[in-house]
Order: structure tokens, then sequence, then C-alpha cells
């Protein structure tokens, strides 16, 4: 199995690419155009494969019709713009449904198609920016799926978060030191809890929802670098942009009276900001190029991908990307239409509705890339089954 890391330099962000026709109001920062060294790690193939994939989403259900009579807006404008349909959300109901339910769903249903049992299960990796508890949501998931030996942790990585906690488990899993062998990732977000309902330019894009995939060690070939599994990865990371995503902490004082008193602060947080025409060229420009880069992790050309699939967060962008890839549209898979922008949830949500339709079947090359808030980036390889 071959394994590196390496760094790279990344110039000057390109301008003058159109934007997508949602953004934010209250926010005027650009990309940053200094050079700098940014975040970066790859890896090759990776002794581990996906076995079972599963989603889950809330039972309510907002239209575009429906937001028309909340903002000023029509489902004609957003389809064209977004590609989206519809959206499913949480209530404000914890009984019914919340992230933890949604994850154990999703966990539940991918472990079926795995048929791994739970007490197999060795590690869990809940990708959320929206847990329940400011804790994490991982060890409550484990325990209500059952999974009694597995070591479970929470990743922020907003909506490159199961992209890279997919990178994650892989590496626990090849790593030749421990005794891992099962291990379930999730991405589940639910930033409905987190829009200004009032702007119609972030109101329209996203919705909740969870996913979840079971990797395994079990009939894997170190040393044939077309089996099946992650083959090839590339991470990203930038900080210097991260006032275009954000949904940072806001708190209001609180007064203690210490013999000197003393103002603290108790804590929330702001309303999600996004500059819209700056993700967008952000997006449109890095997607392909760490594509590229993990399918060189792999040794394989665009040429070898079965299937596209992206973050699912505007069709515009979906489009820009598969075309500087040379891939024609019928190869993504998406249901951005159907659900809307669910962050970390949006990739095994995709993926798990194009394995049980029979879209994609075992042997299927599928390029995966999520990007976000962070700013983050990066793209994993599959080879499914």
């Amino acid at each position: 199995m071959k394994l590196w890391f390496s760094s790279i330099v990344i110039g000057s962000f390109l301008t003058n690419v159109s934007g997508f026709g949602v953004s934010s109001s209250k926010t005027s920062c650009r990309l940053s155009k200094s050079t700098s060294s940014l975040s970066m790690a790859s890896s090759g193939p990776m002794g581990c494969r996906a076995i079972g994939i599963g989603s889950a989403a809330p039972k309510t259900i907002i239209t575009n019709v429906d937001l028309e009579s909340v903002v000023e807006t029509s489902d004609e404008w957003i389809q064209t713009r977004t590609g989206i349909s519809q959206r499913h959300v949480l209530l404000n109901d914890k009984t019914e449904e919340s992230i933890k339910t949604l994850g154990r769903d999703a966990a539940k249903h991918a472990l079926e198609m795995a048929d791994v049992s739970p007490e197999d299960i060795d590690l869990i990796i809940v990708a959320t920016s929206s847990a329940d508890d400011l804790f994490g949501d991982a060890t409550s998931v484990a325990a209500a799926l059952g999974c009694t030996n597995a070591v479970a942790f929470d990743l922020t990585a907003a909506c490159s978060g199961f992209l890279f906690a997919t990178v994650t488990a892989g590496q626990y899993l090849s790593n030749p030191f421990n005794s891992y062998k099962n291990a379930i990732v999730v991405g589940a977000d639910a930033l409905s809890r987190w829009i200004d309902w009032e702007d119609r330019n972030s109101c329209i894009l996203f919705g909740d929802g969870a996913g979840a995939m079971v990797l395994t060690t079990d009939d894997v070939d170190t040393d044939d670098t077309q089996t099946f599994g992650i083959l090839g990865s590339s991470t990203h990371s930038n900080g210097l942009s991260y006032d275009v995503l954000k949904c940072d902490y806001e708190g209001s004082d609180v007064v203690v009276n210490t013999p000197t008193p003393v103002t603290l602060s108790k804590g929330s947080y702001n309303r999600l900001n996004m500059v819209g025409k700056e993700v967008y060229k952000f997006a449109t420009r890095e997607v392909p190029t760490v594509i590229r880069e993990a399918l060189d992790a792999a040794d394989m050309e665009v040429e070898d991908v079965d299937w596209l699939l992206l973050h699912q967060a505007n069709i515009r962008i979906m489009e820009v990307v598969a075309s500087r890839l040379n891939m024609p549209m019928d190869k993504v898979i998406t249901n951005l239409s159907d659900y809307g922008n669910t962050s970390a949830a949006s990739i095994p949500l995709a993926l798990d509705e194009a394995v049980r339709s029979g879209k994609v079947k075992k042997g299927d090359v599928i390029a995966c890339a999520g990007f976000g808030a962070g700013l983050s980036w990066g793209s994993a390889i599959l080879k499914w089954g």
C-alpha cells in the first residue's frame, strides 16, 4: 500500500467568473488573493472498502412554492439559479427527529446493507457542524446503534465533513499498527437551524438530512492498486478565506457579580452568512483541481471514472466542474432537487439513492468531492463494493 503526504503552494486566486446569483448583503469580504502555503494532504490506495450505504431525512418538506409566501422569490427563480425544488427540515421537536436520530437511522440502513453486526464496528465518525449536543453526537449515535465496541467522535469540516471523515476513517483502518476492521462514517447536518429565514439568498439553499457509509478491511488486497475501496484522496483548507462562508460565535453579556463584577458571555451563534459569488468561484476553481489530484494519487485518469459525485450545493457548480473535467452531466450523481444543500449529509444521501436504485453498481469508480466553509475542500476516489 502506498501512503504519502505532501504540501503545495496555491497562487493568486482567479477572478472574473460569474456568480450563481445568491449572495448575502451582510458580508462584503472576498477570497484572499495573497499567495500562501495552504494545508494539503494526499494519499494513495487505502486498505479498506465501502460495503454499505444508508440515509435518512426529516419528514417535513418545504417546497419552493411554500417559500413564495415567506420571502420574495419564486419556484422558477430558485430552480433556475440553484436546481433545488424542495428541502427536508427538522422541526423543533427533539423527541421526534434530531441529528442524533437521523444519524442513527442512516447508519442502521448502512449496517443492514453491509450485513455487519453493530458489535463488530470499531470506529464511528460523525461529521456535523450542527450537532444536537455541543460536545458531539457520535457517542450517542453509537449507543443508539448498539455499537458497544466502537470508539466514536465528531468531526467538524462543514460541507467537506463527510469527505474528510471518510479519508480519516480510511487512515485508521489502513494503519497496520491497530486492530480496526470496520468503521461507520456519518454525515449529518441541520443548517435550517442556523440560516436566516428572512434572507431569500440563503433560506432557499439548505435542507437537513443524514447519510452513512460502512467501511471494512475484510477482503482487501492492499498489493492491488485497483482493488475496491478508497483508491486515492486529496484534501485542502485555507483559513485566509474563512469570512466567505461562516456561522460565527455571537454571545450575549452575562454579568457575574464577583467582588469585582465581570462580564462574561452567554453562548449563541450568528446566522449562517455566505458570499455566494465568492463560494461559486472557489468551488468551480478548486474542485476540478482536487479531483485530478486524487486521481493522480490513485494513478488513474478522468476517463477511468464512471460517476462524478459532488457536494450537492448548486447545479451550476456541478455543471461547470463536470465541463472542466470533460464529463457529461449524465455521469453526475445528483438529488439536489429533492433535498437542497444538506452540508455533510449531501454526498452519502446522493450515493445511497444511486446505489439502491441500481445506478451505481459494484466495481464502479466514483470521483467524490466536498467543499465548503473553512474554507475546505477535498476529493476521494471510491471503487464501490
